[in-house]
């Protein structure tokens, strides 16, 4: 086995692990329905009400029973065959949002604004997110532009002397806007690749909050009429519904570009990134399962999608 090999089959161990809650909410309930009864039309109707439940959406929800009623009433189906059409359309609704996260080389720096709410695992994905560019052989700075908490402030620069990147930052209470107008000049200055912002973290109904955020938004232009080049807004996956919320107003607020889902180990509610690709087809660039620098991974929809219903890859 290839080192690229025995490294995909690694990726794969800890999604399907990650996944875990989440396929057993799904598929235990699609297996006991299955098992017990035929695959007529009160069945399907029972069906749809699993995946609903399993925050899939109505669309797709909708989709597969739909899939699963085709010529199928009289014929026996197995609780695996009903699983590989589940995770078809889940595939399906997926695929169109499984981008990766393309750094324009010609931007320098390149700069990727990153916002959500709080506790959503911000500042943890920036650092995985800077160890992967380096690894890339990218020159990356950090600016940690939450300044309301020095506990996030530290957090940063711990990530930037374990991943080698250059750290700006300001003492707590000073003013996000002009932390972030000098980490942009400097990064400019020193020919820097990327240049990760952390935000505070703040409730997507908080007027002042979001206002602040357009703000920085406004004070990067200055700087670089171009940027941010991308504005990647982090969730977590335990919200469950409260997501499709926070990805309608920060879309709104700050042109968001792209997603990464955190906190997929530790919820049911993995279902939810489905509903929100249905819902809002923003590019869904990474995926997290875990705390440890290579728990966040590329989003693929092949994958994701079969983990999610408990199959093998």
């Amino acid at each position: 086995m290839n080192d690229s090999t025995a490294e995909t089959k690694n990726w794969w161990q800890r999604l399907a692990g990650g996944l875990k809650r989440s396929s057993t909410a799904l598929s235990a309930p699609l297996t006991d329905l299955i098992t017990k009864r035929k695959l007529d039309p009160s069945t399907i109707a029972e069906i749809h009400d699993v995946l609903t439940r399993a925050d899939l959406g109505l669309d797709t929800a909708g989709r597969i029973a739909a899939a699963l009623g085709e010529g199928r009433y009289a014929a026996g189906i197995s609780p695996e065959e009903v699983k590989a059409v589940v995770a078809a359309e889940i595939e399906k609704a997926l695929t169109p949002v499984a981008q990766p996260l393309v750094v324009d080389a010609t931007e320098k720096p390149f700069v990727i604004l990153v916002a959500g709410v709080n506790g959503s695992g911000k500042t943890t994905t920036i650092g995985k997110l800077a160890a992967k560019l380096r690894a890339e052989g990218k020159s990356v700075t950090l600016a940690a532009g939450d300044t309301f908490r020095a506990a996030a402030i530290e957090q940063l620069k711990i990530w930037a002397e374990r991943s080698g990147t250059g750290f700006v930052a300001r003492a707590a209470g000073s003013d996000p806007a002009g932390l972030v107008f000098d980490a942009i000049t400097a990064a400019k200055e020193q020919g820097t690749d990327v240049l990760l912002v952390d935000t505070a973290g703040r409730l997507q109904n908080r007027t002042e909050l979001m206002e602040e955020l357009q703000k920085i938004v406004r004070v990067i232009k200055k700087v670089d009429a171009s940027a941010p080049h991308a504005v990647l807004l982090v969730l977590d996956a335990t919200v469950g519904q409260n997501a499709l919320s926070q990805v309608e107003i920060f879309r709104k607020v700050v042109g968001v570009t792209g997603l990464a889902m955190t906190k997929l180990d530790g919820t049911a509610r993995g279902g939810i990134l489905v509903a929100i690709a249905e819902k809002f087809k923003v590019p869904v660039h990474f995926i997290g399962v875990g705390e440890s620098i290579d728990d966040l991974a590329p989003f693929s929809a092949h994958d994701f999608a079969r983990a999610l219903v408990g199959l093998d890859s």
